[in-house]
This record gives C-alpha cells, sequence and structure tokens, in this order.
C-alpha cells in the first residue's frame, strides 16, 4: 500500500497544456504534481532517435503566434532554434514560401498547373491576402497573458489598447470566414482539383479563416535544435526545479471529485485541492465515480457533459513514414527545404477517388475481397493525397548521422479504415503497403532514386497514435469541424472559458478543450487553467 499523496494542483496529461499548467503552478509556489501515462512525457511534442536519425513523433515545427516564445521568456526557458522556411510543390513545381514573394510564388505554381483558372486562382489569392491581413493583427503582439503589463502604463496605453481595439475589429471579420473552406472556394471556381490541391491536406470541413490562415502561419514557423521534444524536456526540467514532481508511467483510473482524490493504476492515491485535466476529454468523464455526488443539479450537468463528451467525433488523424536514407542531406536541399507540403498529382482527391473507402467495401462479401478492395482503394488514395515532408538534419545537423537525411513523411489517414485493416487482420501488411507505395511515389516524383538508398523505416497509424496519446480515434488536434456539434468551447473570442467544465474544482486544458488546438492553443489554454487554479487557491487560503 502506498500512503496518499496530498497536493495543492495535480495535473493529469503531460503534453504541451499540462506542462504549461504545471510550469505555471510551481512558478506559483504550489506544490504540483503533473501525471503522465507514457514513460516520457510531450505527448505530441517529441522526438525520437532510429538506427542514429533523429525523428520528431508529432509536430514538426513550430509556429509561434505570439504564445510560444513570450511563454518561454516569461518563464526564462532558454532555447536555440532556426527559422523554419516552408516549401509548397505539386508535381514538378516547387517554391519556397518566403516573406517576400511566397505567396505570390505560390499564385504563379498555381497558375502555371491550372492556367485556365488564372483569374479564379487571383481572386484565391486576394481572398488569403485578406485573411493574413487579419491575422497579422490579431497576432500582432505578443499575447497579453504572456506579459507582465499590469505595472507597466506605457505597454498598457501605447501597445495593449490599440492592439485591442484592431483585435476587435479583425476577429470579428475572421469570425464570418466559418464555411468549410472547401465550400467558400467551390464559390469562387468549379475546379475540384484546384481546390484540392489548395485545401486537401486540411481537416475535413475546416473552416475557412483556419485553412487560409495557414498561408500566413508558414512564415512563423521555427524549429527547435535538438527537435520539436527539446521543447518538453526544458519545460519539464523547470517544473522540477521549480519543486514540482513529475510522475511518469502513472495512468490515472478513477476519479472521485466529492472527496477530490484520484487514483492510479498502480494502487496510488492522490488528493488534490485543484485539479487540471489535460489529458483525453473522454478519459476524464469515463473515470469519474460520482457515488459520493449529491447535489442533483451538479450531477445533471456532468451527466450531460458526459454525453456530449462520449458522443463527439475526433478530429482527423494521420499516418507517418519515418525513413533514415543513406544520402547527404545536399541532395535534398535541391529539391526542399528542411518543412514543406507536396501534391505528387495536381488532379486531386475528389476526381482520383470514385467513393469512400466505406461504400468499396459495403459490397464486399468476403474477408479475401475486402483486403483486395481496401489495398486498391488505399494505393489509390495515397497517388492523389498531399503529403507534409520534415528533413530535421537540415534545420539541425545533429539529428542524422554524418552524411545521412532523416524524412518524415505525413498524410491525413482515416481512423475508421485502419481500425477495419487491423480488426481483418493485416495491419502489418498494410504498413509494408504504404511504406511501398509512398517511397514508390517519393522516388518518382520529388525524391528521384531515394528508393535504394533507404536504411531504414518505420510507420506510425492512427492507431499508433490512439495507443501513444490515449487521444480518442489518434486524433491530433482536437474534436472534428464535421461533429454536429462540438462537446467543447470551439470559438477563440471564447477561449477563456474552454478550460471550464461542471464538475468542482477540475478544469481542462489541451488539444481537447478547443478545436482547432494546436500547440499554441494547447499552450494558452494550460495558461489559463494555471491562473484559474492560481485565482481559486489563492481565494480560499485567505
Amino acid at each position: 500500500m502506498y500512503p496518499e499523496k496530498t497536493v495543492d494542483a495535480l495535473v493529469v496529461g503531460a503534453g504541451m497544456a499540462g506542462l504549461t499548467s504545471a510550469a505555471y503552478l510551481s512558478k506559483y509556489g504550489y506544490q504540483v504534481l503533473l501525471c503522465e501515462k507514457r514513460p516520457v512525457v510531450g505527448g505530441l511534442v517529441g522526438t525520437f532517435f532510429h538506427q542514429g536519425y533523429g525523428f520528431d513523433s508529432g509536430i514538426r515545427a513550430f509556429e509561434n503566434s505570439g504564445i510560444i516564445l513570450p511563454m518561454l521568456r516569461e518563464l526564462g526557458i532558454p532555447i536555440d532554434y532556426e527559422k523554419s522556411v516552408v516549401t509548397i510543390g505539386i508535381e514538378d513545381a516547387r517554391i519556397r514560401y518566403d516573406r517576400e514573394e511566397g505567396l505570390y510564388a505560390y499564385q504563379a505554381m498555381l497558375g502555371e498547373k491550372f492556367p485556365e483558372n488564372a483569374a479564379e486562382i487571383a481572386r484565391i489569392i486576394h481572398e488569403i491576402e485578406k485573411v493574413i491581413g487579419y491575422m497579422q493583427v490579431i497576432y500582432g503582439i505578443d499575447n497579453p497573458l504572456f506579459v507582465d503589463y499590469k505595472n507597466n502604463r506605457q505597454y498598457v496605453f501605447k501597445t495593449l489598447l490599440p492592439w485591442l481595439l484592431k483585435y476587435t475589429v479583425n476577429i470579428r471579420k475572421a469570425g464570418r470566414l466559418t464555411l468549410p473552406v472547401n465550400t467558400y472556394l467551390s464559390s469562387i471556381t468549379s475546379n475540384r482539383s484546384l481546390i484540392d490541391v489548395i485545401t486537401q491536406h486540411f481537416f475535413k470541413d475546416t473552416p475557412t479563416f483556419f485553412a487560409l490562415s495557414y498561408f500566413g502561419l508558414y512564415l512563423d514557423y521555427f524549429y527547435p535544435k535538438g527537435g520539436t521534444g527539446a521543447l518538453a524536456e526544458k519545460m519539464a526540467a523547470y517544473i522540477r526545479d521549480h519543486g514540482g514532481e513529475i510522475c511518469t508511467e502513472c495512468p490515472i483510473t478513477r476519479i472521485d471529485p466529492d472527496k477530490k482524490v484520484v487514483r492510479a493504476q498502480d494502487g496510488r492515491s492522490f488528493r488534490y485541492r485543484q485539479l487540471i485535466w489535460a489529458s483525453d476529454m473522454r478519459m476524464l468523464y469515463a473515470q469519474l465515480d460520482l457515488s459520493g455526488f449529491e447535489e442533483d443539479q451538479r450531477r445533471s450537468k456532468i451527466e450531460t457533459q458526459k454525453q456530449a463528451t462520449m458522443e463527439g467525433r475526433g478530429s482527423d488523424s494521420i499516418l507517418s513514414l519515418y525513413l533514415g536514407v543513406g544520402l547527404n542531406k545536399s541532395v535534398f536541399e535541391k529539391h526542399f527545404s528542411a518543412h514543406g507540403f507536396y501534391t505528387p498529382r495536381k488532379i486531386g482527391l475528389s476526381l482520383s477517388m470514385k467513393e469512400g473507402w466505406e461504400n468499396a467495401v459495403s459490397r464486399c462479401e468476403t474477408t479475401k475481397e475486402k483486403k483486395s478492395v481496401l489495398e486498391s482503394w488505399i494505393s489509390d488514395y495515397l497517388q492523389a493525397t498531399t503529403y507534409e515532408l520534415s528533413l530535421p538534419v537540415l534545420s539541425d545537423s545533429s539529428m542524422a548521422p554524418e552524411g545521412k537525411t532523416g524524412l518524415i513523411v505525413s498524410t491525413l489517414m482515416d481512423y475508421g479504415l485502419v481500425k477495419t485493416v487491423s480488426e481483418q487482420g493485416w495491419y502489418d501488411e498494410f504498413k509494408k503497403l504504404v511504406e511501398r507505395q509512398i517511397v514508390q511515389i517519393l522516388d518518382q516524383t520529388c525524391f528521384p532514386g531515394i528508393r535504394q538508398h533507404i536504411e531504414c523505416a518505420t510507420c506510425s497509424t492512427p492507431l499508433s497514435l490512439e495507443s501513444i496519446t490515449g487521444n480518442t480515434e489518434g486524433a491530433i488536434t482536437g474534436w472534428s469541424f464535421a461533429s454536429a456539434k462540438m462537446p467543447a468551447v470551439n470559438k477563440f473570442t471564447q477561449i477563456a472559458h474552454a478550460i471550464d467544465t461542471p464538475i468542482p474544482d477540475v478544469c481542462q486544458a489541451g488539444q481537447w478543450t478547443f478545436s482547432p488546438s494546436g500547440l499554441p492553443v494547447s499552450i494558452l489554454t494550460g495558461k489559463v487553467a494555471a491562473d484559474a487554479v492560481n485565482a481559486q487557491l489563492r481565494k480560499r487560503s485567505r
């Protein structure tokens, strides 16, 4: 039997939201315990080495968004990084998307591939320019949450207040662009291939503003020395240095909100004054023990939220192929930068895929027939999809053995498809099929001759992500835009309420509290949750 441990603040989930919450609560001087089910912290912000090659297991680069770098400055955490220029490619064409000419080079490339749509492309570029203009205002200053402005009147009157006025106007304009981006662009052009080339690497039904804003965010990317996992490692070190405790391999299996006690899988129990849940929201509600809860109105709210959470759909997941290649990085620099997006066929998915995989297999009567149909469908999909490419060694020479290059190739992949493959018993074959197909595509298109120089390969699927992170359906950024109703705050103007739960003394933070919610929003909600807990603890200690 373990003795029960009591802490001021318990944080569950050591992704970037949980690390941020724990870091700030440690800074504020509280007794903090951060519990993580995995042996390592970071969640989807991590780096691993395989046969000497360094690979980023989740996010490939960071966009600052006025949040990440100010947070590190406020905490006093140093990090070395390189600006990460994005390359965008379609078939044999490539452009480096830089601040000076990037958008117009992109317009020229689209015009080269779709000359009959030149006028429509110009209109689309104009829409992107408008969104970038909104973004420049919205992220025009360091996020005030990470700036000590209370004792700086000059900053308040000369910077913050003028920005708030502009922010209010521009966030309202951005808020009008809520249509799914494919629907919005179809009002400008009827060319499905053109729309696909621009949008098919975004999640299904991504709102127009979020999708088009990426053409501004591409200019904001940076890559930390040592890989993206360096950020998580530095945050964890900060927590420990400031008196916080991190307990890895400690999955939480039961939460008693009446007694304010959680129990871990190994039998340990922790009593808290305040709890921040920075892990999968479904797990939060699945593990609640309400047997001692007598307040009927509160119980009803919890049950309502639990039902909404259980019925919600996770966002899209991805498949990633990690390749160790026995070629010098200079070979790749001829074709690509350290990070980018590549579409091997301009025809796009809408015209390449006659039907979805579910319909394709619905007519099959035997497992063998289903396998054959799915193999064909997957092959067609991989030929037409858009890939995110990352070459960490181009930003940091320590990320590959001397004279060699690590390459990460990712694409959106339906969780249900991979789950079906696994249930049919050919999951390992599926991964080998994907590896062969993707390598062949790369060899024939953007990296000629790569196939004969591959030294190692490993594949991550939506099932891998679900297993590693605990995220429902291997989702990587939150709730699906295609959900009938998201069971969480999903408007940026309401971000302060993204941490709210109906459970007493429990906040939530991270990727499941806002959609979309990449790294900056995970950090932002982590900080909001920490400040809310700080306010509650101070109030009760008076």
